[in-house]
């Protein structure tokens, strides 16, 4: 099995906050005429870029070497990517069609947000820079409760 470098898994993670700007701007597009999705939608794809832009920065700063256990940490990282959200048939931004509803939706970026958040948390084991990585993970997890409430929000209506 192919290993990854550090600076692979936080590029990998730059592209992750990309698809997640694309779904969620993409979701802001699809339910436009539903003010209170379109504006969640907009405001988690707004975050997005900032993640991406902070990951683009984390880069710099890890540099080429890799921490100690790395062997393990890449065999994860790589299974987390490799994995049926990431690669297979339900890949975020190909199997958009399924998307029919707002329910659909909610429990799709729900579902990625899940997946990103375990990513993040190999990563936070392998950079020594866990406060940024840290900071990160909160407002995923911060994601995750947003969108579970206005899911809530939908079901009682």
């Amino acid at each position: 099995m192919e290993r990854f470098s550090i600076r692979e898994v936080i590029e990998q993670a730059v592209q992750t906050e990309k698809l997640g700007y694309q779904f969620y701007t993409s979701m802001a597009q699809k339910f436009k005429e539903d003010e209170g999705i379109n504006k969640l939608f907009l405001t988690l794809a707004d975050k997005e870029l900032k993640h991406e832009k902070t990951f683009l920065e984390l880069k710099e700063i890890v540099g080429d070497s890799e921490p100690e256990g790395w062997e393990d940490a890449s065999q994860y990282m790589r299974a987390i990517v490799e994995s049926e959200f990431f690669l297979g048939k339900n890949k975020s931004l190909p199997s958009m069609d399924h998307i029919k509803s707002i329910e659909d939706a909610l429990n799709f970026a729900i579902g990625f947000e899940k997946e990103t958040l375990l990513y993040f948390h190999g990563i936070i084991d392998a950079v020594k820079e866990k406060e940024i990585v840290e900071e990160i993970i909160n407002e995923e997890r911060s994601h995750i409760r947003w969108l579970s409430t206005f899911k809530g929000g939908l079901i009682r209506k």
